[in-house]
């Protein structure tokens, strides 16, 4: 704990305001945190990290400390200013009994506690107390200790009372999640600790700690060069054109901080943040940036004579670039496009980024010619590309015209029905189950595409070479929206795309290879949540007469089972898809009243990165070793995975 030797900015008693009360939280919690699964388990540490976090933005804390308990609860611990601890004006109640059991109640609503937050827009710690069965907050203020208690849904244990005196400040919370709120209470180390990662990167200077006392892990997070550390990460193995460039600026009230640099890979990866809060979507500040950038490389390139009477375009720029984007607004400029705070709408922001990208960057570019020309020869080659790739998606969509109507190219056998949303489209391994999944389907609203072996990897493969790949083109114009940046979520033929493959190695690598096209080309279909893993059963268990049997899908599952028998038992142990037939496929994959579904989702950015660089990039030993410590095979930890 570190003492408090800033100002309090106003932050105090008079700082929180009540907006309403807390009772619609347990009914409907995916309002606030998105889900009851392991995603809203994992989004409740979030909210309460993600307070302290907007302290260190505030500039009173450079500590955080996340511990995963023994007991499965979180502790979160700052050294910030620590929660104000005077009476709630107007009410007998304490500050932080409002704070942690009112919604809405905090020092981000027009108050001078905050000038930028992160969060629920502060609804963040009562949603938390609300879904946890046990929520203790000790705070360390104004020379004191001071301990509050909740329990069963933010319901007051134990008033605010103090328990000892202080020389230090901060704010402790801990909480353990209600188990009747959620499908499972086991935090993953790995997904806590990417995350904290992310954040360190994010905050220069900020140290983050996460310790499980489950396992005596221990890792620890600091960043002198935040921004840079987090390209380089990004940039993973890739040859980089030029080292990280920073620009920083101010313009209208609005913070900026940028870091990008070019490789000589092709694919795009721009990360964009406001008030730390990852905008997966995009946004103002990434539009601003890029027109920025594009701006800068034009001018240049014509000063220097390099382009000519050449113009380069916005997705000529793109190839290869790497880049965090970070915005931090002012809560009374701030907003967001929808309820999920995927993308910014804030106007300034767009102004602010546009115009210092182009003043710092276009002074980069001439202080730094022999780069600058190579980034523009990049551009232009990749013009030159792109023209190519234009002519070849035309002549996809000419022979999807002239193939309308009839059965379209490869194996693909439609769907009857005419609702796209309800329709599925099963991405098969193999031609054997590939046949049974024919023979088994519902054909009104599934249709079924054969993968021939290995599909290619859109991670190493440039776009043209990918359009001439004829399994990548069948996927292509089976989905029907385009690709990369012709891509339109809005003419999609399927609601759910569905990838079926064995639960093995070779499967997980195929699945990994198609998430990556996915993930590169047509991102939509993840955040959007259309794609799915199909999850085979591992075991067929026959009893008695060979007409008793069930399916099990994992090994614990067998193991419960086994000790339950009663008499013996015939196991028989699925080694793929072709070991089953049509009716088989149908009621254990297929049957959407019996199957068993994971839907893909990106939780974080970074971490996605890292993961599809591994697994597919040249280190064929690193991905063996991934794929093997990673994927288990069984629904609950290809859940995590995903």
């Amino acid at each position: 704990m570190a003492a408090d030797s800033k100002n309090d900015l106003n932050y105090n008693e008079e700082s929180i305001q009540v907006l309403e009360g807390l009772e619609a939280v347990r009914k409907r919690p995916g309002m606030y945190i998105g889900s009851t699964d392991v995603r809203g388990l994992h989004h409740l540490v979030w909210e309460i990290v993600d307070n302290s976090i907007d302290e260190a933005l505030a500039g009173f804390c450079n500590e955080i400390n996340v511990i995963i308990e023994k007991d499965g609860s979180i502790t979160v611990k700052d050294n910030g200013r620590g929660v104000p601890i005077g009476m709630y004006k107007g009410t007998n109640q304490s500050t932080p009994e409002i704070i942690f059991s009112v919604l809405h109640a905090g020092g981000k609503f027009g108050g001078d506690g905050y000038k930028t937050s992160g969060g629920l827009h502060g609804v963040g710690s009562s949603v938390v107390n609300a879904l946890s069965s046990k929520f203790k907050v000790t705070i360390y203020r104004d020379g004191l200790i001071s301990k509050i208690s909740f329990s069963k849904g933010g319901h007051l244990v134990t008033p605010l009372k103090t328990i000892g005196n202080s020389k230090v400040t901060g704010t402790v919370v801990n909480f353990l999640p209600d188990e009747t709120m959620f499908s499972t209470t086991k935090f993953s180390f790995s997904t806590i600790s990417e995350r904290l990662k992310e954040s360190a990167l994010l905050n220069s200077g900020l140290k983050i700690t996460l310790k499980d006392e489950r396992s005596d892990k221990y890792v620890e997070y600091k960043y002198d060069n935040g921004l840079i550390e987090f390209v380089n990460e990004l940039k993973g193995n890739e040859k980089a054109i030029c080292n990280p460039i920073l620009i920083k600026g101010q313009d209208s009230q609005i913070d900026v901080e940028i870091a990008l640099t070019y490789t000589d890979d092709f694919s795009e990866n721009v990360m964009g943040f406001a008030n730390n809060v990852k905008t997966s979507d995009g946004g103002t500040h990434i539009s601003g940036f890029k027109t920025g950038l594009l701006k800068s490389l034009n001018e240049y390139g014509r000063d220097q004579a390099i382009l000519k009477d050449k113009k380069l375009e916005a997705n000529d720029v793109k190839e290869g670039l790497i880049a965090v984007v970070t915005v931090k607004i002012p809560e009374n400029l701030i907003q967001y496009e929808g309820q999920t705070k995927g993308k910014l709408g804030t106007s300034e922001a767009r102004g602010a980024c546009e115009k210092i990208t182009e003043e710092i960057f276009g002074f980069w570019l001439q202080e730094n010619k022999a780069i600058a020309i190579s980034i523009i020869e990049k551009a232009l080659i990749a013009k030159k590309a792109r023209d190519e790739a234009r002519k070849a998606r035309q002549a996809i969509r000419d022979q999807k015209t002239k193939t309308r109507g009839k059965t379209m190219l490869g194996k693909l056998t439609p769907a009857q029905g005419k609702d796209k949303s309800l329709n599925e489209l099963f991405l098969v391994e193999g031609d054997s189950a590939g046949g049974s999944a024919k023979s088994g389907r519902d054909r009104k609203f599934q249709a079924i595409l054969p993968l021939r072996g290995k599909v290619i990897n859109a991670e190493k493969t440039k776009i043209l070479d990918l359009l001439k790949n004829e399994e990548i083109t069948t996927i292509i114009n089976a989905i029907g929206a385009g690709m990369g940046s012709d891509f339109d979520i809005n003419d999609i033929n399927y609601g759910k795309i569905i990838i079926m493959t064995d639960a093995d190695t070779d499967g997980a690598h195929i699945q990994t290879l198609l998430l990556t096209f996915f993930y590169r080309y047509m991102k939509e279909l993840i955040i959007n949540k259309n794609v799915y893993i199909a999850m085979p059963p591992l075991f067929k268990v026959t009893q008695g007469n060979k007409k008793d049997f069930l399916y099990l899908w994992t090994e614990d599952e067998l193991a419960a089972y086994m000790k339950k028998a009663k008499q013996k038992v015939e196991i028989q142990r699925y080694k793929g898809l072709g070991e089953m037939n049509a009716v088989q496929l149908w009621e254990t994959t297929m049957d959407p009243e019996q199957r068993k579904l994971i839907q893909v989702s990106i939780e974080d950015a970074l971490s996605a990165e890292n993961t599809f660089r591994t697994l597919m990039g040249d280190n064929a030993e690193k991905r063996k070793e991934w794929i093997e410590e990673n994927v288990k095979f069984t629904l609950e930890d290809n859940a995590e995975f995903i």
